[in-house]
């Protein structure tokens, strides 16, 4: 695949990081097939890339969290890109956990959405890569699948499937010359995360977009966006659990 890549596949288009990560790859030459459930927001960023970078854009409005309907989404983006250069896994929820904890289908919503879903997306994708041959796969996961704790354990087990999934994935595709990059942001200013508390370590989605950029020009495997979450998580991670169980973050 020549980088950038010209033919991209959004799906959950209208978050705020794929906004930004699509401006970032979008040139006159780009052609996008983007995927979301609010229709004025999709025809929004449809819109808004045009206007900028004078680039070919196809939107194509579902809820994805209808699995039913994932293999006639990609086949449809598959008859109008031909191939996938970039496909991006940008949808997701972010509930708050006090208001689901006790209410099981609240807690298998979520699961569906942030795990389910992504995962059969995945699995209908692959076979297209696999025959082309080229190409990379774009997962947002997060860093809160790294180690489940308490305050976050249901979001966290959702990611934590989904960067297991990816991983794995790129083992088999990597046979195949195509590239799997698994996203792992820290705390992002978005819409999404607009009722958690925010800090120093809070990001944007624009950092996340230039990070992504450069992870999928070099080809690499993980990518913790920005970088330091690296250097926290790993120390998570060692925290023994007779203490990290006490912790209340």
């Amino acid at each position: 695949m020549s980088f950038p890549p010209k033919r991209i596949l959004i799906l959950g288009a209208t978050s705020a990081i794929a906004q930004a990560i699509a401006r970032k790859f979008a040139s006159s030459e780009t052609q996008f097939f983007l995927i979301g459930r609010d229709i004025q927001k999709l025809d929004a960023v449809a819109t808004d890339l045009q206007e900028r970078f004078r680039c070919m854009v196809h939107t194509y409005q579902m809820d994805l969290a209808d699995n039913s309907r994932h293999q006639e989404v990609i086949e449809t983006a598959k008859k109008k890109l031909g191939n996938f250069d970039l496909a991006l896994i940008a949808h997701g929820v972010l509930p708050e956990q006090d208001e689901i904890k006790n209410d099981a289908d609240a807690v298998l919503n979520s699961l569906n959405v942030n795990f389910n879903s992504a995962v059969s997306l995945l699995t209908h994708m692959s076979d297209i890569f696999e025959q082309q041959k080229t190409g990379s796969i774009a997962v947002i996961s997060s860093v809160a699948g790294d180690r489940g704790r308490k305050m976050l354990y249901v979001y966290g087990a959702a990611k934590a499937g989904l960067s297991s999934f990816a991983d794995g994935l790129r083992g088999r595709m990597i046979e195949h010359g195509v590239h799997v990059l698994n996203i792992k942001p820290g705390v992002i200013a978005t819409p999404m995360t607009e009722h958690l508390k925010k800090g120093v370590l809070t990001s944007t989605p624009e950092r996340v977009a230039t990070d992504v950029y450069k992870a999928i020009r070099k080809k690499q495997d993980i990518l913790y966006t920005p970088g330091r979450w690296w250097a926290i998580m790993f120390i998570v991670r060692h925290i023994p659990e007779r203490i990290f169980k006490k912790l209340s973050f």
